[in-house]
Formats: C-alpha cells, structure tokens, sequence
C-alpha cells in the first residue's frame, strides 16, 4: 500500500511568493501584489466553474454575439464578469479591456488606481463544449501621471508590460506569471485553496521539435509559412517535427514553454493580420515566452516592440523557442527579398 506525501508545512503560495518579491523593491507599494490576488480569485472562482461546468448547465450559449462576432458561452459569461468584479474590488485599476467588451471599461473614480488590465477571460472557449483545456490570459500596464485615464492610455506597447500571465484550465490548474524576473508556475491545491510554487524559473529549450499551427488553413498561408512547415515535415531537412496544435492559445503555449517548438497563428489570405488580438493575447504571451528565454514576432518585428492602435487589434504571431522562432523568420526574410 503506498504512502501519501505528508503535507509541506512551509509551502510557498502565490501569494507568499509575491509578498516576498514586493519587499526586494524599496519603491514598491502592495498595489501589484493586491492586483495579482484579485485575479487569483477570479482564476479559483473560474476554474471552479469550469469543473463542473456540465454538472450547473453552465455549457452552450446565451444567445449572444462578442465583438468579434464570435458566439458567447455561458462560461465566458461568467468569467468576464468575475473578471471585471475582481479587478474593479481591488482598488488598484484604472481601465481594463476585455476580449468581450467593445469598449474600455473605465473604474469608477472611489476605486481607481494605477494599473490597467488587458485580459481575455475564457480563451479557447470554443473547446468548452468538448472539455478541451481552455485559459485565461492577462496584461498589466500602468498609468504613470495622475491625468483622467484615456484610451490612449490602454494603447502601450508590450515593452511597457508590468506583469502578464495565464491560467490553464487543463488536468489541473495552473497559474504562470512574470513581473518582469523570470516566469514562475504556482498549481492549484484544491484541498486547502491555495496556488502552490511548483515551477520556479521556467525556461522555454533553445530548440524544440514540435509545430503547432492550424493546418486547415494550410490554402491561404504565404509561400514562407508554406515552406517552414513542409521543411518540418521533410526527412532530408532533418528529423521531421511533431504537429501538435489543441486550439487554445494557453494550451499551447504552455506546452511550447514546457517542451519547446514553435506556435504559429500567421496572417492568412481571409485575415490578413491575423486573428489573434494584440493586447490581451500576443502581448501577455510574447512577455512570458520571452521572460522564459523563448522570441515571439508577428514575422518582421518583436511582438514586444508593436505599438498598438486599437484595444482589439489583430496580429500575427510566431512565438517559441528562439532557434525554431529564428528559422522561421529567416525564410520569411528570403521572401521579403
């Protein structure tokens, strides 16, 4: 009969872990870490919801359409709005942009603060209904002078990032988070409610043999996309890459982080920039690959580097390990030629 683990009585929370990066900082002030834990809580409330999303008829749609045009879920429903509590409760924010919302979404004047929020609350919600590992995903920016908070305020590039992340909705849950030192993984301890350190320093390999991009759309690709993934497929060009692709950002490239390879949502012929937005899913995304030792580009500068023009912009994204990330980009130079 095997033994249980006997429980780790100076376990390391997320919360323990960011008040213990707040007082290496003289300047700081609590706000960020306040922030951080409000999105915690969504995140729990969320994932709590999305295990036993069958069970509450919490699946299917409320008969609405976001600003994307994509049909709203129940759960994205809910998420959005636990979302939107959590940060406003806080007293930390100033604007958030949600994935849902066609327009900034200002915090009234008693609870404002410095930060502003960019987040997708339920991303991949189109697997929901078949229990595929779905995310949320988040920015945090900040307002540096005391001026009435504007829409050009949420236009910032990523490079001006305070903190990103994500959570996995997957086997477990996982939170994984960068200030801008290194990218950190806490898991999920349903027993006692707490996310718990588990992944101190991820690190994206140099290289990976994995490729993940839809190939339904393989018709409309550019001639470079074209030829990156027939290289990856080809015998003679090297060992052939694995295809791996779930249709959840967060899902896959919290597999890139972990295994390495690359995640390719290119332009196509139909989407010219893309489909994935600027803000609140590249932006978030290319902070931690790149905290993580990893590149991401939209195939002629660093996503880091964009300046945004709208809070729903679309882009390009190429964003993985730095050799695999590198090649790609080559080829694409050869074609601009």
């Amino acid at each position: 009969m095997s033994q249980s683990r006997p429980m780790d009585s100076n376990c390391i929370t997320l919360t323990r872990f960011f008040l213990a990066e707040q007082k290496k900082s003289p300047k700081a002030t609590g706000e960020l870490t306040q922030l951080l834990n409000s999105i915690q809580t969504a995140v729990k409330v969320i994932s709590s919801a999305v295990r036993k999303a069958g069970i509450t008829q919490l699946f299917g749609t409320v008969g609405e359409t976001n600003v994307q045009g994509e049909e709203v879920k129940k759960l994205d429903v809910l998420a959005n709005e636990l979302f939107i509590n959590m940060l406003k409760s806080s007293y930390t924010t100033a604007l958030l942009i949600s994935e849902e919302n066609e327009t900034v979404i200002e915090v009234e004047t008693e609870k404002k603060g410095k930060y502003i929020v960019a987040f997708d609350p339920l991303d991949g919600s189109s697997n929901i209904d078949c229990l595929v590992s779905i995310g949320s995903i988040f920015a945090i920016l900040k307002k540096d002078d005391n001026t009435i908070p504007t829409l050009k305020d949420t236009l910032q590039p990523g490079r001006k990032v305070v903190a990103a992340g994500y959570a996995l909705y997957g086997s477990a849950t996982m939170m994984v988070l960068s200030t801008g030192d290194g990218v950190h993984g806490f898991m999920l301890d349903p027993s006692i409610g707490e996310f718990i350190l588990t992944d101190r320093n991820m690190q994206v390999p140099k290289k990976g043999n994995i490729y993940a991009i839809n190939e339904g759309y393989t018709h409309q690709w550019d001639k470079a996309v074209a030829e990156y993934i027939q290289n990856k497929k080809d015998p003679a060009k090297g060992k052939p890459y694995n295809a791996r692709y779930v249709g959840s950002m967060v899902a896959d490239v919290h597999r890139t982080i972990k295994y390495g390879g690359i995640f390719i949502y290119p332009a196509t012929k139909s989407s010219p920039n893309g489909k994935l937005r600027l803000l609140y899913e590249c932006i978030p995304m290319a902070f931690i690959m790149s905290q993580a030792g990893g590149a991401a580009s939209n195939g002629k500068i660093p996503i880091l580097d964009v300046q945004p023009t709208s809070i729903h912009e679309r882009s390009p994204i190429f964003l993985g390990s730095v050799e695999d990330v590198e090649e790609v980009l080559q080829i694409i130079k050869k074609y601009e030629k």
